[in-house]
């Protein structure tokens, strides 16, 4: 097993994780003063005026020279060229390292090492719950039992090495004790066990699935989500520990997020979400960590679970979130801050849930159209995000409502005007979406579609020009990419190829298969319903000598590979698709 000397002679791990800091007052970090060891302040080499009883005897001008004194000797042994230390401190020096190489073996950390310390962890968690008990108004006779309990659970940390002892530390009972400090009533007692808490189950303990199972499972056992939530809704963030303390406990969720069915007992029993959102509306001068850490927390459990979402749409959430993104529609927040992670967060929170039916209907009912609207016209870094929105309210089969909103608010120039820039390929791709969805949902011979078609004509039909250049050159990538698979499939058995389908799936996809599907699908709309857009489309493909074949091909390949497009799940997508396939 490991010594204790081996293990602090690590070297720390490397974590991407992120790590609490505080925002200190500019003030105080002044006035804070380093003290020596009796008392006086440190003057870091600079000159200070010492303080004596009787300072008007101090002199003034150069100080008077010393009495000449005799000078030692220059003795090899001395000072300068000796060791600086005589024959007797020597020796005694020499008999304190002998000793040391004598010393019996260091502790051993293992199962007998772990039970004196649970044995010891247990024995300060019952003298201090006797001594509370009996001294209750007097603290003074209980603060030292809670200064040694304060230092045996800070001591457990070291266990984060050791995760082979989690199975027996849960067996032992330690676990269930460790939680149960969660409703102690000093706080600072609670925040240190809610930190050894995420020491022990963050991602970066290299601990084995079954490991970490028998600790987390230790640890729901003893009703640990409860606690955690009484502990987040007792805390005061005016306060800097217990602001730590929120901090932990939101990194603890995050760990538990590894395993889906906490997610669903998190939103279905406690009441953590209703708490997240009301603390990121909390009003502060600049978006503090723990307002942006809720945020993110707040957005894996609704992309993680549909009844989450549910259950936040009926707490008002995308109304409540939409309002907090008024301020960045002409406003950007600092570059690389938290106020940006806390934006995209929001962002993120109201896109997962505008993908279900109920989600756009209140999406709807909020103006959150309007509001994209004006970020796509007047935004900047809110503009992408409020283009990805967009895209997700107004796709799948549920997305007629809001097209027919978009096309209502003037929202066709914004869009076809972005279009037509040259734009990344996360912008094109959300802009294609946003056109396929308003063809395939906006009603026949309504004034909305007929005005979305007119766009399409509009300078001689530079949209659907734009439309075939860009199908070109993702076609060049995705054919490159294809070459590749052909070649590698050549050398591989039936069975390996079948198991290798999704990377190679997932290569096209990084290609541009998305956005060549996206397009040919908006291109054989108006090649299946207008004439004259017909005939343009010819006439394009036919300057690089293509046809309408080459559309063809693309759908029924999307036809093969349903999951390659962000509407996989759509029951009507094939349906659509094939029709396409047959009038053009």
């Amino acid at each position: 097993m490991t010594s204790l000397d081996d293990l602090f002679e690590r070297p720390p791990v490397p974590s991407n994780k992120r790590k609490l800091y505080f925002n200190r007052e500019p003030n105080s970090t002044y006035k804070a003063t380093k003290l020596s060891a009796n008392g006086d302040v440190r003057t870091n080499g600079r000159a200070t005026i010492e303080d004596e009883e009787d300072q008007d005897d101090v002199a003034a001008g150069p100080e008077i020279p010393p009495e000449e004194e005799e000078e030692p000797p220059d003795d090899e042994d001395g000072r300068f060229f000796g060791g600086g230390i005589n024959r007797k401190t020597a020796d005694v020096l020499d008999f304190i390292d002998e000793r040391d190489k004598n010393d019996a073996n260091p502790a051993k950390i293992d199962s007998t090492w772990l039970r004196k310390l649970a044995l010891n962890f247990e024995k300060k968690i019952s003298k201090n719950t006797e001594l509370r008990a009996k001294f209750e108004d007097t603290p003074q006779k209980f603060m030292s039992s809670e200064a040694d309990l304060d230092a045996d659970i800070k001591a457990l940390s070291i266990l984060a090495e050791q995760p082979g002892l989690y199975e027996e530390f849960a067996k032992l009972g330690c676990v269930t004790s460790l939680v149960s400090l969660l409703s102690h009533d000093n706080t600072d007692i609670a925040i240190d066990a809610i930190e050894i808490i995420n020491e022990l189950t963050d991602e970066d303990v290299d601990a084995q699935q079954e490991q970490w199972d028998a600790l987390v499972d230790a640890m729901l056992e003893a009703d640990l989500l409860n606690l955690l939530y009484e502990n987040i809704t007792r805390m005061n963030e005016e306060l800097e520990s217990d602001r730590a303390g929120i901090y932990h406990i939101l990194g603890v969720l995050e760990n538990l997020f590894s395993r889906h069915s906490i997610i669903l007992k998190l939103g279905r029993d406690t009441k953590f979400i209703q708490w997240l959102l009301s603390r990121i509306q909390i009003r502060e001068a600049h978006v503090t960590q723990n307002k942006q850490y809720a945020a993110e927390i707040l957005a894996i459990l609704l992309q993680s679970s549909p009844e989450n979402r549910t259950h936040f749409m009926s707490l008002n959430g995308i109304d409540l979130c939409l309002q907090l993104l008024s301020p960045y529609r002409k406003m950007d927040p600092s570059k690389v801050t938290e106020e940006e992670e806390y934006v995209e967060n929001i962002f993120d929170c109201i896109t997962c849930c505008v993908d279900d039916a109920e989600g756009k209907s209140k999406f709807l009912e909020a103006e959150g159209v309007e509001l994209c609207l004006i970020m796509l016209r007047e935004g900047k870094m809110s503009r992408p995000r409020a283009l990805r929105l967009l895209d997700h309210s107004l796709g799948g089969p549920e997305g007629g409502p809001c097209c027919l909103r978009l096309v209502g608010a003037a929202g066709l120039k914004a869009t076809f005007g972005l279009f037509m820039k040259r734009q990344d390929s996360d912008t094109t791709e959300h802009l294609l979406g946003i056109l396929a969805s308003m063809l395939r949902s906006l009603p026949a011979n309504d004034a909305s579609r007929i005005r979305l078609l007119a766009k399409f004509e509009e300078k001689n039909w530079r949209v659907i020009n734009t439309l075939v250049q860009i199908r070109r050159e993702v076609a060049s990538r995705i054919a490159i990419v294809d070459k590749d698979i052909q070649a590698e499939k050549a050398n591989l058995p039936m069975e390996e190829e079948a198991q290798r389908a999704n990377e190679w799936l997932s290569r096209r996809l990084d290609a541009g298969l998305y956005v060549l599907q996206t397009a040919d699908v908006i291109l054989a709309w108006l090649t299946a319903e207008d004439e004259r857009a017909r005939k343009v489309v010819e006439a394009t493909l036919a300057d690089k000598g293509e046809d309408l074949e080459v559309i063809k091909r693309t759908l029924r390949d999307q036809l093969d590979t349903p999951e390659a497009s962000s509407e996989g799940e759509d029951p009507m997508l094939k349906d659509m698709i094939s029709t396409l396939v047959d009038c053009i």
